[in-house]
């Protein structure tokens, strides 16, 4: 299966760094944005990479019919627009690869973005891509690793070999739940860990949230059919370690904004908005997820910081595998 023709929809950051890794890579790209004009004028997605050039065959569009007959088309906007977006391919071929790039889930359904994409798009052949890269390293050529997911071990691999290049390494994985469990609750997580960053609690208690969020993660993975070792792969502990690491996360500079007692930077949060819907799959599924829970109630104006540390920190005693 060789897939030639990339097409991606969202020229935000990370849908225009994907489409500078699928050019790299040697594919013929389409990017498709509702409003590209300026991107087209100067070359450059000044919104959101200013000063990363795009290759002047790096097809830019506004009409969503260039974007049919792709071999693949990779889904690059956030996580409650994916039902939208994939209604609008209903002209598209069959079996033809949907790749979400989304992580998150689905407000009012508790769906992962693949299970969204099944309900609105049926002709389509789920993947998904996710694991540890900000946008800007993508666009820059910088070394980096993630995992595509697909039920069908030959379209991961094909996937892979579609946009794999020297600065871009994607890992074949047919475990579409775990890649996608760990891209949407390691947002939530690394709310939390901001927050203490931002409340200066030491680097002590960041670890210690990282290490427990991270046991939340494999539970509720678990609950869900997640298979361990890929919690444990590029999609969940690496992607954790890396948003709950460093402030080019918008979900970790979300936490920190809050944690200092300021308003956030960033409108779009995928980790704010996932929060209560992890919430409440959680308690559906009779997972115990308590950080995840404060998160929530933190979020939403149910708590302050100061009722979610107590939460948390007057829990019962137990042991550490419970």
């Amino acid at each position: 299966m060789r897939l030639e023709r990339i097409a991606i929809v969202g020229a935000g950051a990370w849908g225009t760094a994907l489409a500078l890794a699928a050019h790299r890579a040697g594919r013929a790209v389409t990017l498709y944005g509702r409003d590209v004009g300026d991107i087209v004028a100067a070359g450059e997605n000044r919104a959101y990479l200013p000063g990363i050039a795009l290759p002047p065959d790096l097809a830019i569009t506004d009409r969503l019919a260039d974007v049919i007959g792709a071999d693949a088309i990779l889904i690059a906007t956030p996580t409650q627009t994916v039902r939208g977006v994939a209604a609008s391919l209903a002209g598209i071929s069959d079996d033809t690869p949907i790749v979400l790039c989304a992580k998150g889930l689905e407000r009012g359904t508790e769906l992962r973005p693949t299970e969204v994409l099944e309900q609105a798009l049926p002709p389509a052949a789920p993947a998904v891509l996710s694991g540890p890269s900000f946008a800007i390293d993508v666009a820059r050529g910088l070394p980096t690793a993630v995992t595509i997911a697909a039920a069908e071990p030959k379209l991961a691999m094909a996937l892979c070999q579609a946009l794999g290049s020297t600065s871009f390494r994607p890992y074949a994985e047919t475990d579409m739940i775990g890649v996608e469990v760990g891209g949407a609750f390691k947002n939530v997580l690394a709310i939390a860990v901001g927050i203490v960053a931002g409340r200066a609690l030491g680097a002590s208690a960041a670890a210690a949230l990282t290490a427990r969020g991270f046991a939340e993660l494999r539970r509720i993975g678990a609950a869900l059919g997640a298979r361990p070792d890929t919690l444990m792969g590029l999609s969940g502990l690496g992607d954790l370690v890396l948003t709950c690491a460093s402030p080019q996360s918008r979900n970790f500079s979300y936490g920190l904004a809050l944690g200092r007692g300021e308003a956030p930077a960033h409108v779009l949060v995928e980790g704010a908005t996932t929060a209560a819907v992890a919430r409440a799959l959680a308690a559906r599924l009779g997972v115990d997820m308590p950080i995840t829970a404060q998160v929530a109630a933190v979020v939403e104006g149910e708590t302050d910081i100061d009722g979610a540390m107590a939460a948390l920190m007057s829990r019962p005693l137990k042991h550490e595998t419970e």
